[in-house]
């Protein structure tokens, strides 16, 4: 081969690969515009100004104040499935766990002794206390997690089966250690104590500054969760793991260990979830939290998490749980019957799920 030939095929060769493979650094303007939370942010501030101009009581400081407050508890979740979704697994038990934790957290602050419970239980002196209604929770939640992370860490169970059954388990339970009747008649002070937790204006602030406890603590969670994802070799782990499974164990992630600990964080985020709203209601019902499991899945999808692995960011579950509640908040605001919710969140999820197929085939 000549000279001339060998040059012609190493440039045809050359403008081959860069026609499929683009290996220049992407400026900061397109890493933002390829990112679905930033379009997630634009889609509500959109609705944010298309209602407000409509209707500009949306912007009022009595609506903000409902509107955020309502979505800080499918937050919380929404935080703790984040990290479920980038190791490609799924948590459908959330919402059941809701359930469990809010009949514990009520049995405990009960003032009147119960009949089923063992005498050591009524005559305890922590029962009653706001504290212990606060510990035995989220041990509760956490241990939930627990089976729900060994069944399938260990035992190699599909994280679908084991979180479903767990669904139909814990929403059990939670019925029968409340014999299916709301919890409510709290001792007074404890009440008062734990009201603190999911109550309401924080600090005495005027009407303009006023945030709800439940929001303020969504906020700090999800900068807490934002830098272990970004800054730690836990949150390297977790998109090791979602990434490429057998990789990461071949390069020595604690692959079961990481797997149990992203669902003991899911569980645990569904029981603060639960503690903030008795806090809020001051009651415990074991219909709490039906299908908020959907809620919190929705709200990390629609943020850009994953469902096959690998991609979710705190942020995204943070605007992805705001978007949705915006839209609930217009579409009442609008005249909408309530029950056309559902059809709007479910184009969103699908929306969001197209979205991100857009994203990978444009990487590919």
């Amino acid at each position: 081969m000549s000279l001339e030939t060998q040059a012609s095929v190493g440039k045809n060769a050359a403008s081959l690969a860069d026609a499929g493979l683009d290996t220049r650094e992407k400026s900061f303007l397109e890493k933002v515009f390829a990112n679905q939370p930033f379009w997630v942010t634009i889609a509500l501030l959109a609705i944010c100004v298309v209602t407000g101009l409509e209707e500009p009581v949306f912007f009022s400081a009595d609506n903000f104040y409902d509107i955020t407050r309502n979505f800080a508890f499918i937050g919380v979740m929404a935080l703790g499935m984040t990290p479920v979704i980038i190791i490609g697994g799924i948590d459908l038990s959330v919402g059941s766990t809701m359930g469990l934790v809010a009949i514990v957290c009520g049995l405990v602050l009960l003032k009147q002794p119960i009949d089923y419970m063992p005498d050591w239980w009524n005559a305890a002196d922590w029962t009653h206390t706001w504290w212990m209604a606060l510990i035995l929770g989220l041990a509760a939640g956490a241990l939930v997690g627990w089976v729900n992370g060994a069944l399938i860490a260990f035992i190699g169970l599909p994280p679908f089966v084991v979180t479903l059954g767990m669904l139909s388990a814990a929403r059990s339970i939670a019925v029968v250690l409340s014999e299916n009747r709301m919890l409510y008649n709290f001792r007074p002070d404890q009440a008062t104590s734990f009201k603190i937790i999911g109550g309401g204006d924080n600090l005495g602030l005027p009407l303009p500054f006023r945030l709800s406890n439940p929001f303020l603590i969504f906020v700090i969670l999800t900068l807490l969760l934002g830098i272990v994802l970004k800054m730690s070799g836990w949150g390297r782990h977790i998109f090791a793991i979602g990434g490429n499974e057998q990789a990461a164990n071949l390069t020595g992630v604690p692959v079961r260990r990481i797997k149990i600990q992203a669902y003991v964080l899911c569980s645990m985020s569904a029981a603060l979830a639960a503690i903030l709203s008795v806090g809020w209601s001051g009651s415990a019902n074991n219909s709490l939290g039906q299908s908020y499991e959907l809620l919190a899945i929705a709200s990390a999808v629609i943020g850009g998490a994953n469902l096959m692995g690998g991609e979710g960011t705190a942020y995204g579950a943070f605007i992805g749980s705001a978007l949705i509640f915006t839209i609930r908040n217009s579409l009442l605001m609008a005249g909408v019957d309530s029950n056309w919710q559902g059809l709007f969140v479910g184009c969103f999820i699908v929306l969001a799920v197209v979205l991100e197929k857009v994203r990978g085939k444009r990487r590919e």
